[in-house]
């Protein structure tokens, strides 16, 4: 069997897109008045073959309602011409009104293609999210990992609490800082000889955080102040015996409990945490927030502290800030003294330093920091965390550097060794008085304080009330 243009016959009657071509083929051919209506419809088989679905469906369903089939193929062939020109017209009329639409929505994205881009766009953005969160996880853990626990502290501790002191100030913090002068481990044998992994602590400061947390107190213990150092156990393991010796040989003794429990002896006051920081750990601090500025007035030249530099405003990096806060020689009188006020004024320096450039609030540039002081940081269970010492520094953030004060604990030249320090009474007892009451401490420079008139803590006789403190606090810095 032909169609009416003598062309054979498929074997089987097409569905769908292949049915809709073959109506408007077959039916179209025999006509020329539907020229115009045919070219529409053969445009939109075009549009079909390109690959549009839509068109496709729409050519389809109007080729079914004109009706497509062999049986309705053979009767298109043997209808007159008239019915023939109808039956296109019809055909073409149909298509045209099918086709039109379907070619309108080419225009537009399909639904099923935006519904596809939008998954693989979700599942992008997920991806992503869980690689940053993994990434932050990594980093959380790295940090946390590098903390030391000091557990034989914590268990000497534990053995003793019944003789140390009851805390009165419960939401206020004090805080045991130490900064061991071992030469073991990396970057710290260019210092000095390792006499076996010994160390002293040639820098001890008990910082107080005040329960309101809108003021702190550094106060530094000199390292030659005599003082009753109890019994402690040894590395070894045997324990020694209690004695009136130099402040700094608790931490040669018996580590950080040792010194804590000889610091609590002396003020009365609670110690809640301690940290311990070497020389690689303060260096790492120092580079990580860029550096801190000082200004000398005369310039400096030691060779045991690896350190010269010229006089004047300059910013000293990790390596000359340790010999800076470490030289003792070459610098001034030479004196313990001068050297921990020197110290502090350099710390007051690093705090402003970190409060100015919002390292507290930027965890981007916190994070730095961390990752410096936790690669040589030893602390007690309860700040051995990242979490921990994040809290820690949140806590404080927004005190103002004004109130961040440092001192020395009130003392003068022993008695019996001029080149040892004895407590300065009552003075000291005063101010470990409001240490542990968490009462508020005036700290003042020397200039400031003789101007204003006040007495002086450190003068003889009965302090009053209005007692201050000679010292200085992070909003003054080294440049004025």
């Amino acid at each position: 069997m032909t169609d009416s243009a003598g062309t054979p016959i498929g074997p089987a009657d097409r569905a769908g897109d292949e049915g809709a071509i073959d109506a408007v083929s077959e039916s179209a051919a025999p006509s020329t008045s539907g020229a115009a209506g045919t070219d529409k419809a053969m445009a939109a088989v075009g549009t079909l073959t390109a690959g549009t679905l839509t068109a496709g469906e729409s050519a389809g369903e109007s080729a079914e309602a004109a009706g497509t089939g062999g049986t309705s193929r053979t009767a298109t062939a043997t209808a007159p011409a008239a019915t023939a020109t109808t039956a296109a017209h019809a055909t073409a009329a149909d298509t045209t009104e099918s086709a039109e639409p379907a070619a309108a929505t080419t225009l537009a994205e399909p639904p099923n293609r935006t519904r596809h881009w939008v998954r693989w766009a979700a599942f992008g953005t997920s991806l992503v999210v869980l690689a940053a969160a993994g990434a932050a996880w990594w980093s959380y853990r790295e940090l946390d990992s590098n903390i030391t626990t000091d557990t034989t502290a914590a268990a000497e501790l534990e053995t003793f609490e019944q003789e140390r002191p009851t805390p009165i100030a419960l939401d206020a913090q004090n805080i045991l800082i130490l900064g061991s002068d071992t030469r073991a481990g990396e970057g710290n044998r260019k210092y000095g000889r390792d006499d076996g992994g010994s160390q002293r602590s040639d820098t001890t400061i008990l910082l107080h955080i005040a329960a309101d947390r809108q003021s702190a107190t550094a106060m530094s213990i000199p390292r030659d102040l005599m003082a009753e150092i109890p019994n402690c156990r040894r590395a070894d393991g045997t324990r020694s015996t209690a004695q009136f010796a130099q402040f700094n040989g608790a931490f040669t003794i018996g580590g950080a409990a040792c010194t804590i429990r000889t610091v609590e002896k002396m003020t009365g006051v609670r110690i809640d945490h301690h940290m311990i920081l070497d020389f690689s750990g303060f260096k790492s601090m120092v580079d990580a927030i860029g550096g801190v500025e000082v200004c000398l007035k005369e310039p400096i030249d030691d060779a045991d502290a690896h350190l010269k530099l010229d006089s004047g405003r300059q910013k000293l990096d990790g390596e000359e800030a340790l010999g800076y806060v470490r030289a003792r020689k070459s610098i001034g009188d030479g004196s313990d003294t001068e050297r921990m006020e020197r110290q502090q004024q350099f710390l007051g320096s690093l705090v402003k330093k970190v409060q100015s450039n919002g390292v507290l609030l930027n965890p981007a540039k916190l994070y730095p920091l961390l990752e410096a002081a936790t690669k040589s940081l030893t602390t007690d269970p309860g700040l051995d965390s990242l979490k921990d010492l994040y809290d820690l520094a949140q806590s404080v953030r927004s005190i103002p550097t004004e109130k961040v004060q440092f001192l020395t604990v009130p003392r003068q030249p022993h008695t019996a060794n001029r080149n040892r320090d004895e407590l300065v009474q009552p003075a000291a007892s005063r101010l470990f008085g409001q240490l542990r009451e968490d009462t508020p401490i005036t700290v003042l420079p020397q200039d400031a304080e003789t101007e204003s008139g006040l007495p002086d803590a450190n003068a003889s006789g009965s302090p009053s009330p209005a007692t201050t403190f000679t010292g200085t606090n992070a909003a003054v810095g080294m440049c004025k």
